[in-house]
């Protein structure tokens, strides 16, 4: 499943300002602001893709042996 983080705003700068919030929060860029026809500004942000493999216990390196 692909998780996908919206901002609209009014303006470029509101649409800006809740895009920050979001990458402070941890989140990755994904679209930065742009006009939409007829809708506003809109912004995107993802995950931060982890590329370890998960272990048992969830988290981390798999380590064979």
């Amino acid at each position: 499943m692909a998780l996908r983080f919206t901002v609209q705003g009014e303006d470029e700068q509101e649409t800006a300002e809740g895009l920050r919030l979001l990458l402070a929060a941890g989140l990755s860029l994904a679209m930065p602001p742009r006009q939409m026809v007829g809708n506003g500004w809109m912004a995107r942000a993802v995950p931060v893709r982890n590329t370890e493999a998960p272990t048992r216990e969830g988290r981390g390196s798999v380590v064979s042996g």
